[in-house]
């Protein structure tokens, strides 16, 4: 009886991390800020905050929210809530941005993107959006070192990042 406990246990465990990696998971975000650095000069040089061979929008951008879901058959579920710019004469709205997401899974050069539509979504004036699509291309099976970007349509350029959350928690 032991064995049977202990084997349908383990077999539990097992099924259950397998299930986990079915799907990964991020839940907050972090807005763009358009420069990592800036060394005084002369001559000033300055660095903008690329992700993965993503540039960055041209203004520093927020969100208050943020949970998505990547399936294993790349399909993708975003909810954000507001993504609004953080600087600048239009601070604390969204200016009619059509938004979509990209998932890059290697941590280093090259980096394949699976994106949403390009056409996106239109964040609301308050910055809310909802991305229900499918991934294009397919993300690899094994997604080592998950990165979300919420993008803008137009130019491509990233106004948030995801936080990704190993496992299942709130």
């Amino acid at each position: 009886m032991k064995k049977v406990l202990a084997c349908t246990m383990f077999m539990g465990v097992v099924l259950s991390q397998h299930a986990a990696a079915d799907e990964l998971r991020f839940k907050g975000g972090i807005g763009v800020h358009p420069v990592s650095s800036v060394v005084a000069g002369p001559p000033v040089v300055v660095t903008r905050n690329i992700v993965r061979g993503v540039l960055p929008a041209g203004q520093i951008w927020v969100i208050d929210k943020l949970v998505a879901k990547v399936s294993a058959g790349g399909h993708i579920t975003v909810d954000g809530k507001g993504l609004v710019l953080g600087g600048g004469d239009s601070a604390g709205r969204a200016t009619g941005q059509a938004v979509l997401a990209t998932l890059i899974c290697q941590p280093t050069a090259p980096f394949s993107e699976s994106r949403t539509s390009s056409a996106g979504v239109t964040l609301s004036p308050n910055g809310d959006f909802t991305i229900n699509d499918t991934l294009s291309p397919l993300p690899p099976d094994i997604c080592i070192s998950p990165m979300l970007l919420i993008r803008n349509a137009a130019n491509l350029g990233w106004f948030a990042v995801g936080i990704f959350r190993s496992g299942i928690d709130d």
